[in-house]
């Protein structure tokens, strides 16, 4: 979701600096360090591994909360060019979305964007036990699009999200939100709109 249908990634990183300063903490490369993964990880990286459970739930959410109302008025402006036309004219394909992000942000996006009803499975951060790099998460989405997962094309923006799909054996496309070069993708582009999507789509052949 986030790189992938919204270009939020600007966002959260001064979300997270925001958040960070009001407790002291400078965190360095905050912006690579934070690519694809999820907040239970980030939370006890920023703070300390003693932190308890609950403890890394509530800091979680209090910076999910300040990255809605920071984004909130930019939502629209800051989907993905495209993507809404993409998803029109791919309106025939199951879809689903795989995402590390917080539940309140997937309905924030999905809601806010109008586009929940383009999507058949839905799975975030707090259904699976092992986020990306780790391909649970695409599994599942297969498994809720009952289809072969050889036979899914995942969008992915960050490198652990482009190993998880692989590992799952999905075909990976790249967008180029995140990162200017995207190795070991079946195709990288900047955005929706690059013409060179379609003419790709149409080449790809079921798996056995």
């Amino acid at each position: 979701m986030d790189g992938v249908i919204i270009d939020s990634n600007p966002v959260h990183t001064q979300a997270w600096l925001v958040y960070l300063k009001k407790f002291n903490l400078v965190v360095d490369n905050l912006e690579q360090r934070m690519f694809g993964r999820r907040n239970d990880e980030l939370v006890r990286e920023f703070f300390g591994e003693h932190l308890t459970d609950e403890e890394v739930f509530s800091h979680g959410a209090a910076k999910e909360a300040l990255y809605r109302s920071m984004m909130k008025e930019r939502l629209s402006d800051s989907l993905v060019p495209g993507l809404v036309e993409f998803l029109s004219a791919s309106a025939h394909a199951p879809a689903g979305v795989a995402t590390n992000a917080e539940p309140a942000n997937v309905d924030f996006v999905l809601d806010g964007a109008g586009i929940r009803d383009r999507f058949q499975a839905i799975v975030d951060g707090h259904q699976v036990r092992r986020p990306k790099p780790h391909p649970e998460i695409y599994l599942k989405v297969a498994d809720l699009l009952q289809t072969n997962p050889k036979n899914c094309i995942v969008f992915e923006d960050s490198y652990a999200g482009a190993e998880a799909a692989r590992a799952a054996g999905a075909r990976v496309v790249g967008l180029k939100t995140s990162h200017s070069e995207f190795p070991d993708v079946d195709l990288a582009i900047r955005d929706f709109r690059d013409p060179e999507l379609v003419a790709w789509i149409r080449q790809q052949q079921p798996r056995s």
